[in-house]
């Protein structure tokens, strides 16, 4: 619902107001947008993506990586780290089962033995096909002869394979959720082992998700969680105890897991503990996202900004047009479905949609813009309250003014009345003509009498109410007097009266204000009937209230109007033309009195089918206040 508009809107147009009010609106909306979207948030940003890694549904392996592992419990067997003699034997029984390829990843110089044991090791190594030896450095160009191992192992070429955390850049939080691709026309290792499964994958230019930084071509890793790819010791098999046909046309990586060294370990979109990953699963993990490439696709920023002004704009309408308890509704369907959204589009394509910048937007939009509105709305009800007292007054002063003035004509009334009673009741003869001028005034006085009493009881109502004086009273009783009092102006149209009354108990009524209400229904239906009709009135009781019906055969009321027709001073648009006199207080007075007895009343009535007046009173009374 749109706030009501201030004083100072209301000096122009409503469309001006309107529009001018949307233009700020979407103003402010405009500038917050811009102000978010240069703040640095990837912090919240990369926590909410690594939420969406830590639930994905369904993230399987392409079963084409094996892991070896050198543990504490291999140095212990071998009373050291692995020889080179004993690395020799691995490498040439891995090589028998055929495997697609051999990464080692662990530092060369801690494996002992002598000059002859590394030199066959260094000869296994170049003759055996796709066997490698990665690089935690990436020499850049003119640095080659970095790209050997040291004497006795020169011979053999070492490929880059380094790891990346978010230290200085991106989140800085420490945690690994890229991989580099290439460095100055460089091919990382990851790249040359999964074109061995996958041969588009050495197109750079194919990946999914690539993007440039620094230099390098990098993407994200489609992260699985931990021990998620089979591994086995180095012991186990040396000494047999597996079946190496598991290796057959694997990717092989072999490295440590000693937990010596945080170089050994990264941290992970699912774990933030140091040593949540060992380097050669996160080989595996880079390779697989490069087999399958499944790479989660960052949206540009342009998109981000998008979704920052649909937010601010969004939140901006929704906290100044909406009640509070819809708004807030509306914006949390807003949040859940954003959300949603941003985890099916994480989960089913891999898009990774900005969430921290609308979600900060909708949540700084709704607490600057609360307070304005509360600002706004408290401005809009002093002023209400300010209109409210001055209208309070001026309705004080014009129902006393009423008041007094219709107690001060019954007095002039009154002495006509009296007066026209002496002349009629003189045995002075009055010719015709004088004889129906004072009937004239007679009538003409008793229908403003009537009018008179009507703005009193009014008066009374609006000034401090009316008090119930209950008795016990039979209710056809008073609906015979009512019909006896009205007989006459009933024969001058000639309008039959016919009643049905069934016999009943009597109930605590007010009489007095009871028979008004009865009287001002069969009053109406007498003058709004045509002549020749007649006029039903009929009571039935039931073991929880009294009916009286009062219906006749008159014009109806207007569908459009039945709402209207118990409102003070209300007079149907059909009769205001007529002859017909009224004051548009009878039906407000009947209302207000059998309601004032905790009763109702309705009417039913089609235009040109009469209409049926139905007073519905209590048989117990629940109070006697107004």
């Amino acid at each position: 619902m749109a706030l009501p508009p201030s004083l100072e809107e209301k000096s122009g147009t409503p469309a001006k107001s309107s529009l001018k009010a949307l233009v700020l609106r979407m103003l402010f909306a405009v500038g917050i947008s811009f102000f978010i979207a240069q703040t640095n948030l990837d912090y919240l940003e990369s926590y909410l993506y690594d939420l969406r890694v830590r639930t994905k549904i369904g993230n399987t392996t392409s079963g084409n990586i094996e892991l070896i592992y050198i543990t504490p419990q291999t140095v212990q067997l071998y009373k050291g780290f692995p020889s080179a003699k004993e690395q020799t034997a691995l490498l040439k029984t891995l090589a028998a089962q055929q495997t697609k390829a051999i990464a080692y990843d662990f530092n060369f110089d801690e494996t002992p033995g002598n000059v002859d044991d590394k030199n066959v090791w260094e000869e296994t190594i170049i003759s055996t096909p796709n066997t490698y030896v990665a690089s935690r450095t990436t020499p850049m160009k003119g640095e080659e002869d970095q790209l050997f191992l040291q004497d006795p192992l020169e011979k053999v070429a070492i490929v880059p394979a380094p790891k990346t955390t978010d230290l200085v850049n991106f989140a800085k939080d420490g945690v690994t959720r890229r991989m580099i691709l290439t460095y100055q026309d460089q091919t990382m290792l990851p790249v040359r082992l999964a074109a061995l499964v996958t041969p588009q994958a050495a197109d750079i230019s194919s990946l999914r998700g690539l993007f440039d930084f620094y230099g390098t071509d990098q993407g994200y890793i489609d992260f699985h969680a931990a021990k998620s790819y089979p591994s086995t010791s180095f012991e186990a098999i040396r000494n047999g105890q597996v079946d190496l046909s598991r290796f057959k046309d694997k990717i092989v990586i072999i490295g440590t897991d000693l937990g010596l060294n945080e170089a050994e370990y990264i941290t992970t979109p699912f774990s933030r503990d140091v040593m949540a990953m060992t380097r050669i699963e996160m080989q595996a993990n880079i390779i697989d996202t490069l087999i399958k490439n499944s790479g989660p696709i960052k949206v540009s920023k342009y998109i981000n900004w998008l979704f920052i002004l649909i937010a601010s704009v969004l939140t901006t309408q929704v906290v100044l047009t909406m009640k509070p308890t819809r708004g807030l509704l509306v914006l949390g369907a807003t949040l859940a479905g954003f959300v949603l959204l941003s985890v099916l589009a994480f989960w089913t394509l891999g898009l990774w949609l900005p969430m921290a910048a609308p979600l900060l937007t909708i949540l700084l939009c709704y607490y600057f813009f609360i307070p304005y509105r509360l600002i706004v709305e408290n401005r809009r009800s002093w002023e209400y309250y300010q209109k409210n007292k001055l209208l309070s007054q001026v309705e004080e002063l014009k129902t006393n003014f009423i008041s007094m003035m219709s107690h001060d004509l019954k007095t002039p009334i009154a002495r006509i009345q009296g007066m026209t009673d002496v002349i009629l009741s003189d045995n002075i003869a009055l010719s015709t003509q004088q004889r129906e001028a004072v009937d004239t005034i007679k009538h003409s006085s008793d229908d403003l009498l009537k009018f008179i009493n009507a703005i009193l009881s009014y008066g009374r109502i609006e000034s401090q109410g009316v008090q119930l004086n209950l008795q016990s009273k039979d209710i056809n009783n008073l609906l015979q007097e009512v019909i006896r009092k009205h007989e006459f102006l009933a024969k001058v149209k000639r309008i039959q009266i016919v009643s049905e009354l069934e016999p009943m108990f009597p109930v605590p009524v007010d009489p007095e204000l009871m028979k008004q209400v009865f009287s001002n229904l069969v009053e109406n239906a007498i003058k709004y009937s045509p002549e020749d009709t007649k006029i039903m009135v009929s009571s039935e009781e039931t073991d929880t209230k009294v009916i009286v019906q009062v219906a006749d055969q008159g014009p109806g009321i207007p569908q459009d109007e039945l709402q209207n027709i118990f409102m003070k001073f209300f007079r149907s648009k059909n009769v205001k033309s007529s002859p017909i006199k009224g004051s548009g207080l009878g039906l407000y007075l009947a209302k207000y009195f059998t309601e004032l007895h905790r009763g109702s009343i309705f009417v039913e009535s089609s235009h040109g089918n009469g209409s049926t007046f139905t007073v519905e009173l209590p048989i117990e009374q629940g109070g006697t206040h107004a």
